[in-house]
Formats: C-alpha cells, sequence, structure tokens
C-alpha cells in the first residue's frame, strides 16, 4: 500500500477528483496509523529523548506559551552549554493543566514517519512534513485557524473532534484511530480533545505552484536583461522610458518563447529530486556490508522512498537520488534501469546486463549512495 493509499484511499481517484476541492475522510487500517506515532512514542520522545526547541511548542487556549515556561538552563554537553532543552518535568505540568504538546518537524527525526514522508513526496511531487498535537482531556491548543497548505490528518490516540469551515458553513467531523481527515489549503479548522488524551498527527503538503515553476523557467531570460540604470529625466519624459521598456519586453518575449517546456520540467525535477533531506536508515549497516565485501550473491534492495530517475546527458547518465545526483557512463542505463524495476535483487541478477567486476562495482557504489541497502 502506497502511503497515499493508506491517507486517503484510491491514490489516482483521490488526486484527480479531491485534491485542493473539498474535505476529504478516509477509513483505513488503524494499526497503520497508530504504528507511525502511537502514545507511547509520544512520551518517549517527551521524556527520555532530550528534545530541543523548535522541536517541541506548547499551546493553550489558542496562546502559544514562552520558550522559557517549559526549558531548562544550566545544561551542558562536553563542557558545552545546550540552549533550548526541554524539561520532561515541566512540560508534564503544562500538559496537566491544559497545554498541548506541538512536535515539529517529526519528519526529521522519527523513522516512521520520515519513511512515510519520503513516500508521500515521491507520490505527489511536493514537499512534505510532519507534525504531531498531544492534547489532555477536553482541551483544545488552538482557536480556529487556516493553514497555508494542504494538509492530511489521522488520529492515533482517543478522538478529537474537528469543527471544519466550508462554504455552507461549519461541519464537524469525530477524528479517531483509522480515520484520516483530508484538508485543502485555507480550510478554517479548530480540533477539540474528547474524554481521554489525544494524539494526532498532521501532514503538511507544502505546495509547488504553477507561478513558482515559470518564475523558474522564466528566470535566465530575464538574467538577459541589463542591469543598467533608468535614464535620467524620465520623469519629465516618460516617453524615453515607454520606448525602451516596449523594446526591452519585446526581447524579454523573445527569449521567452525560445525557451524549450521539456528542458524546463527535467530542470524543475533534478532541483526537486536532488534538493530533499539525506534519509540513511540503515547506512551504518550498509557501510558495515561494504567493508565484509559485496558478492555477487549479497541480497539488495531498493531503499524506501529514494528516488531513481535517470537523466540522459550524451555518453553519460545522471542518476537522481534525491539529496544528489550521481554521474555513470550510458552503458550502464540498462543495468540501471533494472535496479529500478526490482525491489529486491543480488547483483547475479544483473548478469545478462554486465560483467562480474562492473555489476559488483555499480553495487557497491549504490550501496554508498544510499539508493541500495543491504538486506540483513
Amino acid at each position: 500500500m502506497s502511503a497515499l493509499d493508506l491517507l486517503s484511499g484510491d491514490a489516482q481517484t483521490f488526486l484527480s477528483k479531491v485534491w485542493a476541492s473539498r474535505v476529504h475522510l478516509h477509513r483505513t487500517d488503524p494499526e497503520r496509523l497508530v504504528g507511525l506515532l502511537s502514545l507511547p512514542d509520544a512520551d518517549q520522545l517527551l521524556t527520555s529523548s532530550g528534545l530541543r526547541t523548535p522541536t517541541v511548542r506548547l499551546a493553550r487556549d489558542g496562546a502559544v506559551l514562552p520558550e522559557s515556561s517549559y526549558t531548562r538552563t544550566g545544561a551542558t554537553l562536553a563542557g558545552k552549554p545546550l540552549t533550548g532543552l526541554v524539561d520532561p518535568r515541566r512540560v508534564l505540568r503544562l500538559f496537566d493543566e491544559g497545554a498541548t504538546v506541538v512536535f515539529q518537524g517529526l519528519h526529521r527525526y522519527w523513522p516512521p514517519l520520515t519513511q512515510l514522508i519520503a513516500e508521500l513526496e515521491l507520490e505527489l511531487g511536493h514537499p512534505c512534513q510532519a507534525n504531531a498535537y498531544l492534547t489532555p482531556p477536553g482541551a483544545q491548543g488552538f482557536a480556529v485557524h487556516s493553514d497555508a497548505h494542504d494538509v492530511f490528518v489521522f488520529q492515533t490516540a482517543g478522538a478529537k473532534r474537528w469543527e471544519v469551515h466550508g462554504e455552507d458553513g461549519p461541519e464537524e467531523v469525530l477524528l479517531e484511530p483509522g480515520l484520516s481527515l483530508y484538508l485543502p489549503t485555507g480550510t478554517p479548522h479548530a480540533a477539540r480533545a474528547q474524554e481521554t488524551v489525544s494524539l494526532h498527527v498532521t501532514l503538511g503538503i507544502n505546495q509547488l505552484t504553477w507561478r513558482g515553476l515559470v518564475e523558474r523557467a522564466v528566470a535566465p531570460a530575464l538574467e538577459s536583461v541589463p542591469e543598467d540604470h533608468l535614464p535620467a529625466g524620465y520623469l519629465d519624459d516618460p516617453s524615453q522610458l515607454r520606448q525602451a521598456l516596449a523594446g526591452r519586453l519585446e526581447s524579454l518575449a523573445e527569449e521567452v518563447r525560445r525557451l524549450d517546456p521539456a528542458s524546463a520540467v527535467e530542470t524543475e525535477i533534478r532541483r526537486f529530486l536532488t534538493t530533499r533531506p539525506t534519509r540513511l536508515p540503515g547506512g551504518l549497516n550498509d557501510l558495515l556490508a561494504l567493508r565484509q565485501d559485496v558478492t555477487d550473491d549479497t541480497a539488495l534492495r531498493r531503499r524506501p522512498g529514494h528516488p531513481c530517475v535517470l537523466l540522459d546527458r550524451g555518453d553519460q547518465v545522471e542518476v537522481l537520488l534525491g539529496d544528489r545526483s550521481l554521474m555513470v557512463p550510458a552503458w550502464i542505463r540498462p543495468a540501471l534501469e533494472q535496479v529500478r524495476a526490482l525491489e529486491s535483487f543480488a547483483p547475479s541478477d544483473l548478469s545478462g546486463l554486465l560483467d562480474p567486476q562492473s555489476r559488483l562495482v555499480l553495487c557497491r557504489r549504490l550501496l554508498r549512495e544510499g539508493l541500495l541497502e543491504a538486506v540483513d
């Protein structure tokens, strides 16, 4: 099951009919959602992991609490001061008094959500993020507000009643484990925990827009416009500015007409798939596997959530790996396409495409670059 299928049901139906159009509620396997961040997981993060701000913030009755109310001073590590260290005792006291604990940027440090976000980004083509909200019974952390991005919301503990505002007025939705909610950008909403403690996760989709794509596509043409100063005296004689501007706009229009949309799209894909966060779970295991040497029978698999997009570069192929790219000889492309097509394999499975030495060199390189991982 893909990340988008888990959150929204049939992915193609969702993308074609629901995206940025209306509220969408989907029921799925509760265990799959709870397994992404359970109440014991939140307890561990809060009390046993040494979190620092801004990974945690607190809110109560619509107001964000000052960091000084839940952080400690005087902590050191190797003789150097630690700033923004979250004090679990203070957080628990404020939580007991009705404050909501917000875990921010969980996609950066909580492995199950890191993998989910990586897969969701590849399916959507938009940068994504994950936060979680731990709310005491009957409490509400934030007043009615809207977000500047689309969100998926799913409950992993307790229940929360959502007030979602639309064109026909407010609608109430009760979220429990096993339900996910999609809210388009700008949808006003608020939520209140019910009789028990509530934990829910929000996945924010930071949309890439047509305006942004067009701006990036025409940027090279804009760079051709000279940075000369405007002529003195144009306030008294605007005609000299009008004529000069008309000429420059015509030249710019010619430059824009010469732009190649296919090239601009390839540049956009390359930009996205070389700037994602580095995600290397199990990287130490892979490094140790390399030290023990990779043989024709070594079990390998594609690392989940990692792209492998191939761009022709003459006698070379550029491999987009998410956080970087890799240049390899063009004659290796058939083997790379085979690697893309197989979820798991051994170097010997490339025997019809590469000689023994070449396929081992390729697999070792892809292990080192993070596209592949060794199966323990």
